[in-house]
């Protein structure tokens, strides 16, 4: 398998040549496994230090070959300037790193938010050098699609999958101008697309098609992964090696998709019931 479709130089984040896999290592995965994990390929981690269980493991890595991977972080409530640098010093001091790659706020809107003085103080850490990059993660997708456009933002990361395909549209088409990295989490609809929905009688789907899904979209830099084990990670990059989807399993899966969003949705009506 060509390595175009498992890799990807990401302009967002300095043309670096990366592996598309991105690892979280807050879903279950132990230090031992989070140590063997980032052998095997990935180098985009999605941390913080309530990640503690696979801290060592990185800290680990990072001694070895910093240069190798790409940290993504954020304080846990962004609406302080005061709250961005203390959380990239306290990174620094734990995982032993003069730097972050990606500073990034959580669920803009939600638990942070894009005032002005959030903004300067973002591009101020990375015109200091201790970020490399600023992002955010968003729910808002006309809103994402805004700040793709027009905004000091290098990365986003937003919510794609096959029950969930609305950034083709709200946010997709408004990358062409600032080109900035796209990362997208809950490829698994947080464990729905796992589960076959009543009356299917096609192929089914595992958490490999998932991310080939999310992948195949030439718009997608990156996907997020939180394997509970590293047997989970290993089916997951085995799974990659089969390559983009075909047009054929791409109408497959968004069939299975809408399949697993409106069963979910029958599920929430009959308990609201």
């Amino acid at each position: 398998m060509s390595q175009d479709f498992t890799h990807r130089e990401v302009r967002g984040l300095g043309q670096r040549r990366l592996h598309r896999l991105g690892l979280a290592g807050n879903y279950g995965i132990d230090a031992d496994g989070f140590r063997r994990a980032l052998e095997l390929g990935p180098q985009y981690v999605f941390w913080t230090p309530k990640h503690r269980a696979v801290t060592p493991a990185l800290r680990e890595a990072f001694a070895q070959d910093r240069e190798r991977y790409v940290l993504a972080t954020g304080p846990t409530l962004g609406f302080f300037p005061g709250a961005l640098r203390k959380h990239v010093e306290e990174v620094r001091k734990v995982l032993r790193t003069d730097y972050v790659d990606v500073l990034q706020l959580f669920w803009l809107g939600k638990t942070s938010a894009w005032r002005p003085a959030v903004v300067e103080e973002l591009v101020k850490l990375r015109e200091e050098g201790l970020a490399r990059a600023i992002g955010v993660s968003i729910h808002d997708r006309p809103r994402a699609g805004q700040l793709a456009e027009d905004s000091p933002l290098d990365l986003l990361m937003v919510r794609y999958n096959a029950a969930h395909p609305g950034a083709e549209h709200d946010i997709f088409p408004h990358l062409a101008r600032r080109q900035p990295a796209l990362l997208a989490y809950t490829a698994t609809a947080w464990g729905k697309l796992l589960q076959t929905p009543p009356g299917w009688t096609e192929p089914a789907f595992d958490a490999g098609d998932c991310y080939r899904f999310a992948l195949t979209n030439p718009h997608v830099d990156l996907v997020l992964t939180g394997p509970a084990s590293l047997q989970e990670l290993e089916a997951n990059l085995t799974a990659l090696q089969r390559g983009p989807m075909d047009d054929d399993e791409l109408a497959r899966m968004r069939r299975w998709g809408q399949a697993a969003r409106a069963n979910s949705a029958q599920l929430r009506w009959g308990m609201e019931a």
